[in-house]
C-alpha cells in the first residue's frame, strides 16, 4: 500500500534538492516513488505544479511512433508521424497519474507565497536509511497517510536533524 507524505518547505529550490536527493536514494533501491511533485505557490498566489514525470512528452513520443507506422500503412508516414503525436500529447496532458491535482493544488492554497510543498506517493522504503537523507533539509509536514506512530517517528527525525 502506498502512502501520501506532503512537506512544506520555504521556497521551490529546498523543495526540488529534496525531490532530487529521493530521486537518488531510489537509484539505490531505498526507496519506491510513484510519484514525486513539488507544488509552488507563487507571489500572485497561484499554484503551479513541478511534476517529476511528464505524461505529455511520453504522450507525444508514443503518439509519433504509432502515427509512423499506421502512417506507413498509408504511405504517408510524416503526416501520420505528426497526427500521433499530436494526438498522444493531448492524451497525456489529460492524463493524471499518482496524486491527484486538484488535491495538490487545494492544499497547497495553504502556503505562504513564495513557499513549496513537496508531495510524495512512497510505495516502499526503508526509513532508518531515507528519513536521516531528507530530514536534513527541514520542512514542516502538513499531511500523510502514515500511521500516527509513523507520522510521529518522521515529525521527531525532521525536529531532531533541523536543531543540529
Amino acid at each position: 500500500m502506498s502512502h501520501l507524505v506532503a512537506i512544506a518547505y520555504p521556497d521551490v529550490a529546498t523543495a526540488s534538492t529534496v525531490r532530487d536527493r529521493l530521486a537518488d536514494l531510489q537509484k539505490q533501491n531505498l526507496i519506491t516513488l510513484e510519484d514525486a511533485v513539488v507544488a509552488e505557490r507563487k507571489e500572485d498566489g497561484k499554484i503551479k505544479l513541478h511534476q517529476a514525470n511528464s505524461t505529455t512528452g511520453f504522450g507525444a513520443a508514443s503518439g509519433a511512433l504509432w502515427g509512423g507506422l499506421i502512417g506507413l500503412i498509408f504511405f504517408m508516414p510524416l503526416l501520420g508521424m505528426a497526427l500521433g503525436a499530436g494526438a498522444g500529447a493531448l492524451g497525456g496532458s489529460m492524463t493524471d497519474i499518482g496524486v491527484d491535482d486538484d488535491f495538490m493544488k487545494q492544499l497547497s492554497e495553504n502556503l505562504e507565497p513564495g513557499s513549496a510543498a513537496l508531495f510524495l506517493l512512497v510505495a516502499n522504503s526503508t526509513p532508518d536509511k531515507v528519513i536521516p537523507q531528507v530530514a536534513q533539509y527541514g520542512g514542516h509536514i502538513i499531511q500523510t497517510s502514515l500511521s500516527t506512530e509513523q507520522e510521529a517517528h518522521l515529525r521527531e527525525a525532521v525536529q531532531a536533524a533541523t536543531k543540529n
